[in-house]
């Protein structure tokens, strides 16, 4: 692997994140197919919204990795007000909105860098709980997230739209 840095990036920095949004949207759709997707301009329109409103809080970061001067990968992580009302959390619980690494840099360390750096920064600010959500048929994900230790503990159902030819 080349020069890698991870670096932290506000609002004014997410149309970097569109084609990488992109990237990991075209992976939903590959591991999910039986559904209908979201145009990719739609798709960007809704995500930046999103971020922007993540990012309101001061908090909450984006966290982009250059390798050898190109983007190849990003985090973006919200913080919810805890405790939970069941688990025993902290005060604060992280969520990690999104993980995107693009195919040709994915298992070279570009999210294993992005998920350190994301573990740093909130430790510095004190927070210790995490969640991911994760599709479960994106097998390479979910293996990822548990080798960093991250286990299963809620489903998500939905009532989604089949595709018109079903």
């Amino acid at each position: 692997m080349g020069d890698l840095e991870v670096r932290r990036v506000g609002v004014d920095s997410l149309d970097r994140l569109a084609p990488l949004w992109e990237a990991l949207r075209q992976h939903h759709v590959h591991v999910i197919p039986h559904l209908p997707a979201q145009p990719a301009d739609r798709s960007w329109e809704i995500r930046r919204a999103l971020y922007q409103h993540v990012l309101s809080d001061p908090e909450a970061f984006a966290l982009i990795a250059v390798l050898d001067g190109r983007d190849v990968g990003y985090a973006v992580v919200a913080l919810h007000e805890g405790p939970d009302d069941t688990w025993v959390t902290g005060d604060r619980i992280a969520e990690l909105e999104t993980l995107s690494v693009l195919p040709d840099a994915r298992r070279s360390g570009v999210g294993t860098a992005l998920l350190d750096r994301m573990d740093a920064e909130l430790a510095e600010i004190g927070v210790h709980d995490l969640r991911v959500a994760v599709i479960p048929t994106n097998t390479q994900a979910v293996e990822f997230y548990q080798r960093r230790g991250l286990r299963p503990f809620l489903t998500i159902l939905g009532n989604l739209p089949p595709t018109p030819d079903q």
